[in-house]
């Protein structure tokens, strides 16, 4: 594999990860969104990502945004403007812990991708210098 194959596999998984991160992020920003109980719940998102190893360049994709429960679960909460009669309402079935773990992992994976591309880029560059001397 040459510096700049894995520029730009680390480069793909970059792109996956961050639109994985926009999604938890979307999600942790609804975990609250209430609709009225003849309405449906707001639906998580969920990357579905998916390994690219044929033809160039190899790497990874997003292949689809998987949707959550449309479900929810029914909380009582009368206060809410979107409360039934019986001060029922509807919330997404977004588990906040789970959320933010992901979001971690998702981090931790976009920061090793561009530790890959910086590590490329130095050896490029060393690479230049030797052809200097």
């Amino acid at each position: 594999m040459t510096v700049f194959g894995a520029i730009g596999i680390a480069g793909t998984g970059m792109t996956v990860n961050r639109k994985w991160m926009d999604a938890i992020s979307d999600n942790i920003a609804n975990v609250n969104t209430t609709r009225p109980m003849n309405e449906e719940a707001f639906r998580a998102r969920y990357v579905v990502a998916q390994a690219v190893d044929y033809g160039r360049p190899a790497g990874t994709m997003v292949s689809g945004i998987a949707l959550g429960s449309t479900d929810g679960h029914v909380v009582y909460d009368p206060d809410d403007p979107n409360a039934n009669q019986e001060g029922y309402v509807r919330r997404p079935d977004i588990n906040l812990g789970s959320q933010m773990t992901q979001l971690i992992m998702a981090q931790r994976a976009y920061q090793a991708n561009a530790a890959v591309v910086d590590r490329s880029k130095q050896s490029y560059e060393a690479a230049l210098q030797i052809g200097r001397s």
